[in-house]
């Protein structure tokens, strides 16, 4: 019995087809938690005065060079 058993064991697990193709999931749009608006208007405003300031940055940086050419 044991003989005739293991092999149909190996032989039913032995699937050529191949699987089905993943289905993609739908995106979803997340409103943002109102807990969080300010610190995201927060965020926001940091970005735009971190630009402000980076460009202040790279203007003093070119005066320099500028006030150092012999």
């Amino acid at each position: 019995m044991k003989r005739i058993l293991i092999p149909l064991l190996l032989l039913s697990a032995c699937d050529s087809s191949p699987p089905p193709p993943p289905t993609p999931m739908p995106r979803v749009e997340h409103q943002p938690n109102p807990a969080f608006e300010a610190q995201i208007e927060s965020m926001k405003k940091a970005q735009a005065v971190e630009g402000q300031v980076m460009d202040a940055a790279e203007a003093q940086r070119k005066q320099i060079d500028e006030a150092t050419k012999p």
